[in-house]
């Protein structure tokens, strides 16, 4: 019995034991459940917080980013302001007039929009007047001014008609009122004044486009001719193709209309030859051929006349000293040894070396040139 009993109380004790842990284990578990709620509400209200700030940043960056641009507008067009404050002033004062006499003059509501011809006009030209200038600064923009000012004529003279009937200054002021402001937005916006610099790279800019459109011109003027003289070349399936000459020509007006002439571009020796041609000829110039035995010029018998004794002496001239003739024979001489010489800088291969070296004719050193050439082959 007593066996019994105490296992009994085993089993109650057993089950105490468990259903005390089963109660801590659910205490756990409510407890990190909480735990685990109030850290998600935690992190929500921190991230509802960050969402804020940078919402809050946002919009104060979004603020100074405005104010910046309308502070940068303001600079960029403080010049325009009071421009645009005169034009709306003028707008406002003549349009309604403008509208008044319109429908006066039409006996109905279908002469209100005359404004849109005595203002609008000018102002739908002058605005392209200034669009112009800043996207196309090459594009010429006279045809547009002289339409502004056209119209700023039409609007002048329509508001001068409506003021003639209570005076001509009454008259006077309109017309002036109705065109004030255009006027100044020519001259302050549309055409400002530029600096030296400015004009003068606008007028390089002016210059290039010129340029180029002169040569664009000259390039289909050539083509045009060139495809005009073109040969036809036919292939054995009967097609056909223009056949050109490349080269270089020039563009050159004749009887039978343009035509092309070919350029030669001179051979770099060519130069060379007639710089020793010319030499050679003045050398020829200033001294008298050699005899045919290879006899100096200097030791050469010269033929005098007698002067009678009644004739006048002539002022002596002054005479010139015939220069040194050397002999083919002793330019070899003088050749061979300049060769031989490592003072002498001469290079046997270069006519102009030897004349130089050996101060003769560019003929002779030609000649000494070929010779030397010849013997070392």
């Amino acid at each position: 019995m007593s066996s019994f009993a105490e296992n009994r109380r085993a089993d109650r004790a057993a089950a105490a034991e468990q259903s005390r842990k089963d109660a801590a284990a659910k205490l756990d578990r409510t407890l990190s459940a909480a735990a685990a709620r109030a850290a998600e509400r935690r992190a929500d209200r921190a991230a509802a917080a960050d969402l804020a700030d940078q919402r809050r940043t946002a919009r104060t960056a979004a603020r100074q980013a405005n104010r910046a641009r309308v502070l940068g507008w303001l600079s960029a067009n403080r010049a325009r302001l009071p421009i645009y404050l005169l034009a709306v002033v003028s707008a406002v004062m003549a349009v309604p007039a403008m509208a008044g006499y319109g429908r006066d003059a039409y006996a109905s509501w279908t002469g209100a929009g005359l404004p849109a011809l005595s203002e609008l006009g000018m102002w739908a030209f002058a605005f392209a007047v200034e669009i112009s200038r800043h996207r196309h600064p090459d594009r010429p923009v006279w045809a547009l001014q002289l339409g502004t000012w056209i119209f700023a004529g039409v609007g002048f003279g329509l508001n001068v008609l409506h003021g003639l009937h209570r005076g001509p200054d009454v008259a006077l002021v309109m017309g002036i009122v109705s065109v004030a402001g255009v006027v100044a937005h020519q001259i302050a916006v549309a055409a400002p004044r530029r600096s030296k610099a400015e004009r003068l790279a606008a007028r390089v800019a002016a210059d290039t486009a010129r340029i180029d459109r002169a040569a664009a011109r000259k390039v289909a003027k050539i083509r045009e001719v060139a495809v005009r003289d073109a040969v036809a070349e036919i292939g054995e399936d009967g097609s056909a193709r223009l056949v050109f000459v490349p080269g270089r020509y020039t563009l050159t007006r004749t009887v039978r209309g343009r035509v092309l002439t070919g350029v030669i571009d001179p051979p770099a020796q060519v130069g060379d030859v007639l710089a020793d041609e010319i030499g050679a000829w003045l050398a020829t110039q200033d001294q008298p051929a050699a005899p045919a035995d290879d006899t100096p010029i200097a030791d050469a018998p010269v033929s005098t006349l007698d002067r009678p004794s009644d004739q006048r002496k002539s002022t002596p001239r002054k005479t010139h000293r015939a220069p040194k003739t050397r002999t083919i024979g002793q330019l070899r001489t003088e050749f061979a040894a300049a060769i031989e010489d490592p003072a002498v800088s001469i290079d046997p291969a270069s006519a102009e070396s030897i004349r130089k070296a050996l101060k003769c004719a560019p003929k002779a050193a030609r000649q000494l040139r070929d010779e030397y050439k010849a013997d070392h082959q």
